[in-house]
């Protein structure tokens, strides 16, 4: 399984992205997909997940984040508003084959599959 994430790129403050994560596999099989990013010197951390439960967050990010999956295009999204500076980093997504606790889907150590990261600017 391939997971491709595309959207990054340079925002303003306040400013919004779209970020993608193409799955060469039928996404209605996974039962999860996260993203999580990572900035320069500090740890891969939780963004948001997406299951067939729900949708959860990270407190950074509630209210202006916001994950969905669409199963006809294989694709999942993250869709982020107000974008501060300390948004900036990589983005990654991940999937996740079986069911699992939403407590063990906010670690990394839950995902099966991961994609390669794309790189968000937040800047003016």
């Amino acid at each position: 399984v391939q997971l491709q994430a595309s959207g990054g790129g340079l925002v303003q403050p306040g400013g919004s992205l779209r970020l993608s994560c193409a799955v060469n596999r039928r996404t209605i099989s996974m039962y999860a997909m996260g993203w999580f990013r990572q900035a320069p010197g500090k740890e891969r951390e939780f963004v948001a997940v997406e299951s067939r439960f729900g949708t959860n967050y990270a407190d950074s990010v509630k209210g202006r984040f916001t994950i969905s999956r669409d199963n006809a295009e294989n694709t999942g999204y993250l869709q982020m508003n107000s974008l501060l500076p300390e948004d900036a980093a990589v983005y990654y997504c991940a999937a996740k084959n079986g069911r699992t606790s939403w407590e063990r889907l906010e670690s990394r150590a839950a995902y099966d599959y991961w994609g390669q990261g794309t790189l968000v600017t937040v800047s003016s």
